[in-house]
């Protein structure tokens, strides 16, 4: 058996990236402590900087990142005011040392928030739930109010909710002032499997630059992509990690959508690459998909798509699904999450379920659009209306601002 280690003794400290913001902060700003699992690029961190980049001083903002990776702290403009906290989190080697780490990491936990003192502390997704029970009234009393946002889960609950985790967060949230949930699915999840007080739970789904998506897109990319006009692009921006399942994206666009002339276009990247393009040559379409890597401003490429494609096996609200709509794109993707709520009514038919035949469904909707043109322009119209009315970010600001200073 492993001998337990000494308990870690966070340092609170500021790290060297920390910088005071270009104007003075306003007077009365709340301090907000947010705990991630990791601050590397992804969608709640990058709307966590959207939300603090249009408020500026307004907020004071300490981050925590377990993993260490702060990677998105880039996306902070110079108005705002924050400082990342080194926290040091134990882990147990073996099960008997697990109740030992834990407790340690309750403590730990709490010295950050009895030295910081923030006004709210806010924690994001499974990997901070810890932090939540050590704030928790019967961890010894409750330090400050707790918001906890929720944004999906990992692969690993795809067919089902892990009862260790459901019992967890049962017990964690209970002692939350307020639960957020970006998608209705999560919603209605957090109710009636975690049975957390529909009274504390809060619907507030993502918002995005509607102005910004919906700007013409430079044609210049489809010379850097090696696309030739005038050829249909069937498009989709996705990190190439396992759970957005781009074999199978890979696989529905060589059923019928390859036959049409059209070409597939992945921007982003991951570990995932390489055997994804060893699958497409040996599917017989590697000539007609393009690896474009990580694009820096997915706004000015995504328009050239004539629609996109999702093939998760696991969303809630994903912003790629909002960033298509608000370019005016039509949607051929799967039924996870809230995606078939989110689109118009009019795209509603172009998600399909998913199931055995999920493959050969979500190819014949790509077909299906390729080879309509009219039905392609009214249904993107139709996106992007429902965007523009529905999750404009100018929504979720007032929905943020609302939410950080009246708890």
């Amino acid at each position: 058996m492993t001998s337990p280690q000494p308990d870690p003794i966070p340092t609170g400290a500021e790290t060297a990236e920390n910088r005071a913001p270009a104007t003075d902060p306003a007077v009365g700003s709340r301090t907000l402590l947010h705990v991630f699992p990791t601050f590397a690029v992804g969608g709640s961190q990058v709307r966590l900087a959207t939300v603090a980049n249009h408020f500026g001083s307004r907020y004071r903002h300490l981050i925590v990142a377990l993993d260490g990776t702060y990677d998105c702290r880039e996306k902070f403009g110079a108005t705002v005011d924050y400082r990342t906290v080194a926290v040091t989190q134990r882990k147990a080697k073996t099960r008997a040392g697990s109740l030992a780490a834990t407790v340690a990491n309750w403590r730990a936990f709490r010295r950050v928030l009895a030295e910081q003192k923030p006004d709210v502390l806010i924690t994001y997704n499974w990997g901070a739930i810890e932090w939540a029970i050590a704030n928790h009234p019967w961890a010894g009393g409750k330090l400050c109010p707790h918001i906890h946002i929720e944004d999906g889960f990992g692969p690993e609950e795809i067919d089902r909710q892990l009862r260790r985790r459901v019992l967890t967060r049962r017990f964690a949230l209970a002692g939350s002032d307020r639960v957020v949930l970006p998608s209705k699915t999560l919603f209605e999840l957090a109710a009636t499997v975690w049975r957390v007080d529909r009274r504390i739970l809060q619907y507030l789904p993502n918002g995005i630059d509607c102005a910004r998506f919906g700007q013409a897109p430079d044609p210049a990319l489809l010379t850097q992509f090696d696309i030739a006009p005038g050829t249909p692009v069937v498009g989709t921006v996705a990190a190439l990690r396992p759970e957005k399942n781009l074999t199978r994206m890979l696989d529905a666009f060589a059923v019928e959508a390859a036959s049409t002339g059209a070409t597939l276009l992945i921007l982003g990247d991951g570990a995932d690459r390489p055997r994804l393009e060893s699958h497409a040559a040996s599917i017989g379409i590697g000539d007609k998909v393009v690896f474009a890597g990580h694009v820096e401003r997915p706004d000015r490429a995504i328009g050239l798509f004539d629609l996109f494609a999702l093939s998760s096996d696991t969303e809630q609200m994903p912003y790629s699904v909002l960033e298509a709509m608000a370019a005016g794109l039509p949607v051929a993707g799967i039924a996870v999450g809230d995606v078939r709520q989110m689109v118009a009514a009019e795209n509603a038919r172009f998600i399909v379920d998913p199931g055995a035949d999920v493959t050969k469904d979500l190819g014949r909707a790509m077909a299906d659009l390729l080879n309509d043109t009219e039905a392609r322009r009214a249904i993107g119209e139709a996106n992007r209306r429902r965007a523009v009315e529905t999750y404009d970010q100018a929504g979720m600001f007032e929905a943020y601002d609302k939410l950080f200073s009246e708890i």
